[in-house]
């Protein structure tokens, strides 16, 4: 019996993830899809997938990072991410003087144009590094669909197992 019950918690735990993971997916294609907002705001946070090395090594091509958003302290060395000719960039603070910042890509020659403090979106507080391996395995159709399948079985063998009343198949 205590198989069984496993089993149904493991089952359990996977269809809620699934649902929050559908839930976020959902709340993301709102804002963006149909508010027309320019990124998506989950509760004051914001993620961006940085899409050059300017940051390497702190940031490398494709890492996730996740952006407080609204106004906040900016200090010199803070990572940020902001608006500039209709790009969202993320690069390090330079130099501050009153509501003029200077940002500088760490792996960048030259500093960034003088920005105003109005387009930060937000300070990055958190880097997930090495996405790039995870986002091309996610994203290829000969993995997702073994996947999609294995927990269909999965689910189907339990609730086989709940029918039968049988542990051991």
């Amino acid at each position: 019996m205590k198989k069984h019950h496993k089993s149904h918690i493991i089952i359990n735990s996977i269809i809620i993830l699934l649902s929050i993971i559908v839930v976020i997916a959902i709340y993301g294609f709102f804002q963006i899809g149909v508010l027309k907002k320019e990124y998506v705001n989950f509760f004051g946070y914001s993620i961006f997938s940085t899409e050059t090395g300017s940051m390497s090594p702190t940031i490398e091509k494709s890492d996730i990072v996740l952006v407080k958003l609204g106004e906040q302290v900016l200090n010199e060395k803070d990572i940020i991410t902001y608006k500039k000719d209709n790009a969202i960039i993320t690069h390090r603070i330079e130099k501050i003087d009153g509501n003029s910042i200077i940002a500088k890509g760490d792996n960048n020659n030259a500093e960034d144009e003088e920005i105003d403090k109005n387009q930060v979106i937000g300070k990055v507080v958190f880097i997930i590094n090495d996405v790039e391996v995870w986002k091309k395995v996610f994203t290829d159709i000969n993995v997702v669909i073994p996947i999609f399948i294995t927990i269909i079985l999965l689910i189907i063998l339990v609730a086989y197992k709940e029918k039968t009343g049988d542990e051991n198949v």
